[in-house]
């Protein structure tokens, strides 16, 4: 008697933790509603703005073009409208789940058509989800016309943490990589799935396919990672050596800014995080300088496009977090002898090269990503999925649909 007993509480328990295991993820439906002080204190800000001097030269050489910068203000005060860009925003399927202590937000929007594929898109800095926003109805929806009811796809796009409504916590690559994987196969209950991602969204992407190449079928990059100088000069072809030379000098003339995160992050995070003008200066010169925008920002971006995502940092007060994740990566990336070995992803890849990003040579990728599909276009830069949608979009269903075949 007291054997069986004994047995049927073993039963009992193994039942309940499997059920618990069932259960360890709730994911919430998650709306955005900033409060209105937030929203009255952003327009005090703004309006008491410090205006520094301006150089001799009224342009985007020594940083923000002042005239376009003051010009935007004005707007930001006058014209933008918040609450219609959140109802926006909130047109699409927003949750939120916590994974390993680490609240994560993400937008959820199911595929039509036959099967859609579950596919993975993460951001970088300094933009954020909304980098994919114009292609989810691009790649969700059924084009009648081309017939492709087999060739759409379960969107799935977190927020970073240390990025807009998720956790603001910083982490390196390969640990966005674990909840990234997690939230894929635990919270959504996908086998295996696809992934894409741009600037950081490229670091975690790879990360994921080096960690987890069972689970991934292919991935889609538009950066693969930049020369560190623990390549061998003599394994370089020629087109790798320029692109390694590029780099260098892009490094000196433009990448101070990622010195500083790297480095000494919070020293900037105090400023950014107390003016609205400031966070906007930072941001915009970014999305300036990578952007084929032909010397006019808004030949990309509109003021509400560009204005929404700085209020995505503002209203959250995750500027200082976000680029706190630099300092981990850097942390991560080198040891106490200097930078660790590169490892090659193994999982297919798609490279797309877009004219405005760093010139991305196929020799270069060939070394750091087992390329399956490599395009340079002649239009586009840095944030290609919000600057050449459809062009995105289209390269990303033709690379992967051709994967599964």
């Amino acid at each position: 008697m007291k054997k069986t007993i004994f047995l049927w509480l073993c039963m009992v328990q193994f039942i309940y933790s499997k059920a618990q295991d069932l259960n360890k993820y709730e994911m919430k439906t998650f709306k955005i509603e900033i409060p209105e002080k937030v929203l009255t204190d952003l327009q005090y800000r703004l309006q008491t703005t410090r205006w520094t001097d301006a150089a001799a030269k009224n342009d985007w050489t020594y940083g923000t073009n002042p005239t376009y910068l003051k010009s935007l203000v004005s707007y930001w005060q006058t014209e933008f409208d918040w609450r219609k860009q959140e109802a926006k925003l909130n047109e699409f399927p927003h949750y939120k789940t916590t994974i390993d202590g680490v609240e994560i937000h993400f937008i959820y929007q199911k595929g039509k058509g036959v099967n859609p594929k579950p596919l993975l898109l993460t951001h970088g800095w300094p933009d954020s989800f909304v980098r994919y926003l114009k292609v989810i109805p691009l790649l969700t929806k059924v084009d009648k016309q081309k017939g492709n009811e087999n060739e759409t796809f379960d969107v799935i796009i977190p927020s970073i943490p240390g990025f807009g409504f998720s956790g603001k916590v910083a982490l390196d690559d390969q640990k966005v990589a674990v909840l990234w994987q997690k939230l894929m196969t635990e919270v959504l209950g996908y086998k295996s799935y696809f992934a894409a991602g741009g600037d950081i969204g490229s670091g975690i992407t790879k990360e994921l396919a080096i960690a987890f190449p069972q689970s991934l079928k292919a991935i889609h990059l538009t950066d693969v990672g930049y020369p560190t100088g623990v390549e061998d000069p003599s394994t370089m072809t020629s087109s790798e050596l320029e692109f390694t030379q590029f780099i260098q000098n892009w490094w000196y003339a433009e990448g101070a800014y990622a010195s500083l995160h790297s480095t000494k992050p919070q020293t900037l995070g105090y400023a950014l995080n107390d003016s609205p003008v400031g966070l906007a200066s930072w941001i915009l010169e970014k999305f300036y300088a990578w952007s084929d925008n032909k010397g006019n920002i808004e030949n990309c971006f509109t003021k509400d496009e560009l204005l929404t995502n700085i209020m995505i940092y503002w209203v959250t007060e995750t500027m200082n977090s976000s680029i706190r994740v630099y300092a981990e990566n850097a942390h991560a990336a080198y040891g106490e002898y200097g930078p660790k070995p590169i490892v090659k992803v193994q999982v297919p890849t798609g490279v797309a090269s877009f004219p405005s990003d760093a010139p991305l040579p196929l020799d270069w990728a060939n070394r750091m990503v087992n390329v399956k599909r490599y395009t340079a276009f002649s239009k586009g830069g840095h944030f290609a999925a919000l600057e050449v949608p459809e062009t995105w979009a289209n390269e990303l269903r033709t690379f992967f649909m051709q994967s599964v075949q």
